[in-house]
């Protein structure tokens, strides 16, 4: 199962910061098996969604560079209120440090649903790298990734609309 949990990109300042949605439906696998009798969004779903915000930000600030984005580290994570199904939530990062020689990024997230209650907040360091950069298999590799992040980047920002 793969998610994609940022479902619109607001504003996204390149080399600052990027301002997101998810919005929560009832119909979401996980919430099946997530206490069914009180359906709620996983902590680490949350936390996660701040990950997607702050590769989407880092993309959008070095030019879709780095084709593949993990998370590297994790730090200060700090979790509020439940995220239920029918509200949204609205995320939050900043891009707070840079290291070029090590392909990482690290980020300040923040997530708060509809009535501005804090859901999670979270410091972590993103590692960034290319799949060309370890065989000549990995230059078609990286130039399907991109081509897939730029579409979805057109969606999440509305500079893409349906026929």
């Amino acid at each position: 199962m793969r998610f994609h949990l940022i479902d619109r990109i607001d504003r996204c300042e390149p080399g600052k910061g990027l301002t997101g949605a998810k919005f929560l439906a009832l119909g979401e696998e996980y919430l099946a098996d997530h206490f069914p009798q009180f359906p709620i969004m996983p902590g680490v779903l949350m936390l996660q969604a701040c990950v997607e915000a702050a590769a989407w930000l880092w993309r959008a600030t070095t030019d879709y560079q780095h084709p593949v984005v993990v998370l590297r580290e994790l730090k200060s994570v700090k979790y509020g209120t439940f995220m239920l199904p029918g509200r949204r939530m609205d995320v939050t990062v900043d891009l707070t440090k840079t290291d070029a020689a090590a392909n990482t990024a690290t980020f300040r997230g923040k997530g708060a649903n509809d009535a501005g209650e804090s859901t999670v907040n979270a410091v972590f360091t993103l590692h960034g790298y290319s799949l060309a950069d370890r065989g000549p298999a990995g230059v078609a590799a990286d130039a399907k990734l991109v081509e897939h992040w730029k579409t979805r980047w057109a969606l999440l920002t509305g500079q893409l609309r349906s026929k």
